[in-house]
């Protein structure tokens, strides 16, 4: 009994020690799969890690190229020097990056060269694009802040006839570097066009510009080359007393080119004229100006609806076909791209057959039985917001 008690002890310690030796064996197996599981875990996550890391790289790289594109490093060691439309010899050092506009035509530029991130202050007149009523104003034409505008802390300013010759000289005595745009003609805008391409070093984007605004205005012209009459068209700024545009406007040079000739070529710039000199002349169009002051609150314009209305009137040619067109007054008076919108506009309203589009609707009479005497004070602030917002 003791021998096959300790037979069956050896027997049932080696059937341990095989049980445990395949425990022990499971076990160091598990421990190499689990060892080896770390590993490709501790792998990919690097991998991963390195991957992420590669994304951030590139995504900053591409960042930093956009930005070099959209906003030339500024290079201090650049200077050029130019004469503005004042004859003002102007030396702008390095390129631009803080501009000042005081005028309504300077914001239109800049944004049309894809400036607008560069413009830190604008005038309370500088209404187009919308994204200009979201940049900070330095006051109106006569009314500049010199304050606000070296609060805003520019490296150019770009002046204009319409504003304060005092306080163009006064930045300039504190050391601003000031470039004033003063076209006369839309030759003039398209020069300087170019001209703020190269001071701000955007001459590609000016070049573009100017490329696609010629190409509008030669299909226009082209198209007028083949008149063998031309209708008579008159631009009114105000009707009480008749304000009209004469030679040297930009209205006149639109009106010539669209096919059209001026019934008042003969007044120099802008002029009143009576009324018996406007029946007389009876014109085939008549273009009112719209927009500022010019429109009442519900919705009318009170120069076509004068002309509509008035019964001395109502024997012209141009109210009897229904020839009277509302233009607005910024689009045909200020001197950046847009005159080239109204050239279209002018030239569609004058020669519809020429571009294949339909005439536009005749205006209708208002009920309304006019309007009364308007102060002359109201005829001078128009022709002097004309006049600034070139």
């Amino acid at each position: 009994m003791r021998i096959n008690t300790n037979h069956n002890g050896r027997s049932g310690v080696r059937e341990v020690r095989r049980r445990t030796s395949h425990l022990s064996a499971a076990g160091a197996f598990v421990n190499i799969y689990y060892l080896k599981l770390d590993v490709l875990v501790m792998m990919k996550s690097r991998c991963l890690l390195l991957s992420l890391g590669l994304i951030v790289f590139v995504a900053v790289s591409i960042g930093a190229v956009s930005a070099s594109i959209l906003v030339p490093p500024e290079d201090t060691e650049r200077a050029l020097t130019v004469t503005d439309d004042t004859g003002e010899t102007v030396t702008i050092r390095g390129i631009p990056q803080r501009i000042v506009s005081l005028a309504p035509s300077n914001t239109e530029i800049l944004f049309a060269l894809g400036l607008e991130d560069r413009i830190v202050g604008v005038t309370d007149y500088c209404d187009y694009p919308p994204a200009a009523a979201g940049i900070q104003k330095i006051g109106g034409y006569k009314t500049i802040s010199v304050e606000k505008v070296l609060a805003a802390d520019p490296d150019l300013i770009l002046g204009a006839p319409g504003s304060s010759e005092d306080v163009v000289g006064r930045l300039r005595d504190l050391g601003m570097t000031v470039l004033s745009l003063d076209p006369e003609t839309i030759d003039d805008v398209l020069q300087d066009i170019e001209l703020l391409g190269r001071v701000t070093g955007q001459e590609e984007q000016a070049s573009v510009c100017v490329e696609s605004l010629q190409l509008r205005i030669n299909a226009v012209t082209e198209k007028m080359s083949i008149l063998a009459e031309k209708p008579s068209v008159v631009h009114v700024v105000w009707h009480d007393p008749i304000w009209i545009s004469g030679s040297g406007t930009f209205q006149d040079e639109v009106i010539a080119m669209a096919g059209g000739a001026n019934a008042f070529g003969s007044v120099d710039e802008w002029g009143i004229i009576s009324l018996e000199e406007f029946i007389v002349a009876d014109p085939d169009y008549i273009l009112v100006s719209s927009g500022t002051g010019m429109t009442e609150e519900e919705g009318h314009d009170v120069i076509k609806d004068y002309f509509m209305s008035e019964p001395r009137m109502q024997g012209l040619k141009s109210v009897r076909d229904g020839h009277i067109y509302v233009i607005d007054t910024d689009v045909i008076s200020r001197g950046g791209p847009r005159i080239v919108d109204a050239l279209e506009e002018v030239a569609t309203i004058l020669h519809p057959d020429l571009f294949g589009v339909a005439p536009r609707e005749a205006a209708s009479a208002t009920s309304s039985p006019g309007f009364g005497v308007i102060p002359l004070i109201s005829a001078l602030l128009v022709l002097f917001l004309l006049r600034v917002r070139r």
